[in-house]
């Protein structure tokens, strides 16, 4: 028995002592090994963040010139902490400020309050800083009116002015280049709440889009922050740190500001052109890169003043951006536009003919148009042009070979009924040329196209088999005609096939196929410089402010084509002879600079209920010059009509300003740039 309660006594002393050693090695952790995150955490309840945002590093083209800067201005700032404590909170004062400075009283209360005590609906323009902060109400103030705040402190209570740095957009050149620079915003919630392990405070601005986006973090340097500790009565009872704020870094671009202005003259220009020759015309984009990937300009149609983001955007200002009554202007076309090539993909369908054995010095039969199954194929302009060898297909743009080349490798890879291991030369030959993958540019939001090959059928068929197998039911009247009601039953019994319409569509860049500019661009540099496969770059360097490199942006091979050198060779002279002989001879005639490309004219289907021409995509890619190739330039125009008539022509003024022909001053006499510039770093405030 004495036993038994010495046990007893001895489990309870053992229990009592494991509860002790819990809770001391408890307290040990709480207040030694995570002690500091605790106190951070009881810091933060009671310390309140003052922050000043650095300057905000430029942006500059390839010779150094700003295309973003920092513009000095007249801010006029409320205290909350001490327009709270009149009678009225600040009601007075704020009507006095909104009389002096020109402004609605209404959107000066908005402008000072802060977001969480107005309702969901009420929020546009409200502070979304804290009351400790200097709540701006005007960043545009005269100097007269801050005069005059400044020296009655009696009647304007709370209110103070100082200098401050808004981004700008000086467009020295002329130059908008609103889809590459991007703009700036105010932090969210979302960005405070990243998990990337970055810092922001709410009265920062911050890149939303573009260059300002991807560099954000080399451009914005580092806050100003000072940090006071307050009472439970909100009074400030000791400061606990001030640290300056420190500069941001300058990016430097391969964009050429001068040449960026050339390319959205001719890229409007070449739109207006569409319209004068009776076709709609609606947007475009032009982009010319280097050998090595650079992009030295890119143009989107119809562009927009980026200024309207730091000046207050309003909202018919908002609605226009995304409107497709203005175009969409916030839409970048040469990145998130996505089109079928049409014959401009024929250097891709060369090279799949190549791999699949063809001989590339034979002839081919070129007629009017193609039987296959129960559909007539026909050729451009339904004109039969006999027996030729591929550099004439290449240079009239023969549309029926590539029907016959395609079809018979459908036949032989088991048609309808495919092989378990097909040949798939078009389509594998399109992949390793990058169709369907983003080229991986440092802009924001690029799109990847879509390569439809049997993989995309698939899905596509299981996306959309429903809608087809009950199209009469569930598509709209106006689209109820015989041939789409064919069609839906057509793709409902075998649409995650490929057909051997679909793929004749696709060797002449047409059907399911999509490609953005960019994408094109990137393929026509490599047929030009050998068959590299390059990243596009727009930024060049990030540079701190004394001029020192962080860091440099070397060109990136991504791939290399899959073509061999005679292939290349081969491709080399029939767009050569595209522009000598063949659809762009007019175009380019009498240019002194040698030339070599590819004119396109995509069909797209659906627009107009006619089909008419007026719906065709205005396609012209190429490169220069043609024995030593230095730059591609691509043009597109959304329903352009030819490509010659519309993006050709345009295509060869940004030559000429390029080489400096027909009475142009070349951009580039010695060439495009290659080191980095010096940076003017007077320049990174403007009065």
């Amino acid at each position: 028995m004495r036993n038994r309660t010495e046990l007893s006594l001895l489990v309870v002393q053992i229990f009592v002592a494991s509860l002790m050693f819990a809770l001391i090695g408890r307290l040990f952790y709480l207040q030694i090994a995570d002690g500091p995150r605790y106190q951070q955490a009881a810091l933060d309840i009671q310390s309140r963040d003052i922050v000043t945002p650095a300057l905000r590093g430029l942006i500059v083209d390839s010779e150094g010139t700003p295309m973003a800067t920092n513009r000095a201005g007249l801010m006029v700032t409320a205290d909350r902490s001490v327009l709270d404590k009149t009678p009225d909170k600040g009601v007075e004062v704020l009507t006095r400020v909104a009389k002096e400075l020109g402004l609605q009283y209404s959107d000066v209360f908005i402008r000072t309050r802060l977001c969480g005590e107005l309702a969901e609906g009420e929020r546009n323009g409200c502070w979304n800083g804290n009351r400790y902060q200097p709540i701006p109400i005007t960043k545009e103030a005269t100097e007269a009116q801050v005069l005059t705040i400044i020296e009655r402190r009696d009647l304007y209570p709370g209110i103070n002015a100082e200098p401050v740095s808004t981004r700008f957009y000086p467009a020295i050149a002329g130059e908008r280049a609103s889809h590459v620079l991007g703009y700036l915003g105010p932090i969210t919630e979302s960005d405070l709440n990243n998990d990337l392990g970055k810092r922001f405070y709410r009265n920062e601005l911050i890149g939303k889009a573009g260059i300002e986006l991807v560099y954000d973090a080399a451009l914005r340097g580092t806050p100003g922050v000072r940090t006071v500790i307050v009472n439970r009565k909100e009074s400030v009872t000791e400061e606990s740190q001030n640290t300056p704020s420190i500069p941001g870094n300058h990016v430097v671009l391969n964009i050429n500001a001068k040449l960026q202005a050339a390319v959205e003259k001719e890229l409007a220009a070449s739109v207006l052109r569409a319209r004068s020759l009776g076709y709609k015309g609606d947007s475009g984009a032009a982009i010319v890169l280097d050998m090595k990937g650079r992009v030295l300009a890119m143009a989107s149609y119809p562009d927009y003043d980026l200024n309207i983001w730091e000046n207050g955007i309003t909202v018919k200002q908002a609605k226009d951006l995304y409107s497709e009554k203005t175009g969409v202007p916030a839409l970048s076309r040469a990145i998130q536009g996505a089109y079928a090539p049409a014959s401009t993909f024929k250097v891709v369908s060369l090279s799949s003919a190549a791999s699949a054995g063809y001989n590339l010095k034979g002839t081919y039969n070129c007629p009017a148009e193609v039987q296959i199954g129960n559909r007539t194929f026909r050729n451009f302009d339904s004109k039969a042009a006999g027996r030729i060898n591929l550099t004439t297909a290449i240079a009239i743009s023969c549309d029926s070979i590539w029907y016959q080349i395609a079809y018979d490798e459908w036949v032989r890879d088991g048609g309808l009924k495919p092989k378990s291991q097909v040949n798939d030369y078009f389509f594998r030959t399109a992949s390793a040329f990058g169709v369907g993958q983003k080229t991986g540019i440092d802009l924001p939001s690029e799109i990847s196209g879509r390569l439809p090959d049997r993989n995309w059928k698939r899905s596509w068929y299981e996306t959309n088999k429903d809608y087809y197998c009950n199209y009469e039911a569930r598509a709209p009247q106006s689209q109820q005609t015989s041939y789409l009601i064919a069609l839906a039953k057509e793709n409902c019994l075998d649409g995650d096939k490929v057909r051997a319409g679909d793929m004749v569509n696709f060797s002449i860049g047409q059907g399911d196929l999509l490609l953005t500019p960019l994408q094109l661009a990137v393929i026509y540099t490599a047929i030009a410089n050998g068959g590299s496969l390059m990243q596009p770059e727009i930024a060049r360097a990030v540079v701190t402010p004394q001029g020192d490199v962080v860091r440099e942006f070397d060109p990136v091979v991504k791939g290399n084509l899959p073509t061999e050198k005679n292939t290349l060779d081969f491709l080399h002279k029939a767009l050569r002879a595209v522009v000598t002989s063949g659809t762009a001879a007019g175009a380019f005639a009498g240019l002194p600079i040698e030339v070599s490309g590819k004119t396109g004219t995509g069909q797209v289907f659906g627009k107009n209920p006619n089909g008419s021409a007026k719906d065709d995509t205005s396609w012209f890619a190429s490169y220069a010059p043609t024995k030593n190739p230095q730059y591609t330039v691509v043009m597109m125009i959304s329903q352009g009509g030819f490509g010659a008539s519309a993006s050709g022509v345009g295509v060869r003024k940004i030559y000429e300003h390029i080489f400096g022909t027909n009475g142009q001053t070349a951009i580039f006499p010695n060439g495009a740039p290659q080191g980095i510039p010096s940076i003017d770093t007077s320049k990174s405030a403007l009065p």
